[in-house]
């Protein structure tokens, strides 16, 4: 089905900047180097990252951080997760969200480097996720942060990895989160396969598609069956028991290809006693908030960062 007419105007341009690309294992290699290299454009963000570099499951591991105010204590803080379907995407190369967010919050933020499958197969990305969010909670006195008041975010499969991470840090047992905040998060393997169990023929026509999502989804799983507890950390949309989990706040496109799968996660968390904020954008496409000064970007903007402000008492 053809939706380009209830695509925004201000989206359109979008769909000619993200070429539909093939994903191939042969043709990752030339699309990441596509991909950093159009973020190399972008400038500089407005506050510069100090690389730390912690200890990681695969070895040492690479966090930007973004402190607007070195020397500060007591401050709320945010783990961020870039996206990039699980194949592609830095946090050295994208650093305009998380350096944004530091800006426009005065608060700190971090942003990990996790690793990328299929070279890094589940559980990699989400270990590495996981050791991020242990360091900053470890860690919180000395860079100034109030451990009761730390965050995670992501967009896209960040922010399909930001929920594993709430779900692995409620399942064995911390650090506690304040809240997720998830942009157009990729949540179930499952959409766009044969057991898609949405079917929604006006999503995912641009920028992510079906054939990308299962593509991404089949370079996490690697050899992984999907079959024992920790199939919500893979998938989130899997997990069996969503409760315990923290204030949630999720926002995305009403044609988006994981607009289902997010107002499906939406409701099962309010189900499950999980105060939550969804928002859907109309005539939003995937990642449409690269668009900034979009009348409909602007408005998500406000909302993500009022949401983050209010949740974690900035």
């Amino acid at each position: 089905m053809n939706t380009r007419h209830l695509v925004d105007p201000d989206f359109l341009p979008l769909i000619d900047l993200l070429p539909n690309n093939a994903f191939t294992r042969e043709s990752l290699p030339a699309i990441r180097t596509e991909s950093e290299n159009r973020f190399a454009f972008v400038g500089a963000p407005p506050i510069a990252p100090e690389i730390k570099v912690i200890e990681g499951e695969g070895g040492p591991l690479e966090v930007y951080w973004y402190d607007p105010a070195p020397g500060t204590s007591g401050r709320a803080a945010l783990l961020h997760i870039h996206g990039g379907g699980m194949v592609i995407g830095s946090a050295r190369s994208m650093q305009q969200a998380p350096s944004g967010m530091a800006a426009a919050l005065g608060i700190p933020v971090a942003s990990v480097e996790y690793r990328l499958a299929p070279d890094h197969p589940f559980p990699a990305p989400q270990n590495d996720c996981y050791a991020a969010l242990k360091w900053l909670a470890a860690n919180a006195d000395a860079l100034g942060v109030d451990a009761a008041r730390i965050g995670i975010t992501g967009e896209s499969a960040g922010g399909g990895l930001a929920a594993a991470t709430a779900l692995m840090a409620r399942d064995l047992g911390g650090p506690a989160l304040a809240a997720q905040f998830l942009t157009y998060p990729m949540l179930d393997h499952r959409t766009g396969s044969h057991d898609c169990p949405y079917g929604n023929p006006i999503t995912g026509e641009f920028v992510w598609t079906r054939l990308h999502n299962q593509f991404g989804w089949e370079c996490l799983k690697g050899d992984y069956a999907a079959d024992d507890d920790r199939k919500g950390w893979f998938s989130p949309a899997l997990a069996e028991d969503v409760s315990g989990l923290p204030p949630t706040w999720i926002g995305t496109g009403s044609l988006d290809l994981f607009l289902d799968e997010d107002m499906d996660y939406a409701l099962r968390l309010v189900k499950a006693g999980v105060p939550v904020e969804l928002h859907s954008y109309p005539g939003a496409i995937h990642a449409f908030n690269a668009i900034a000064e979009a009348t409909t970007a602007k408005a998500f903007t406000r909302d993500l960062l009022g949401a983050m402000a209010r949740i974690l008492k900035v």
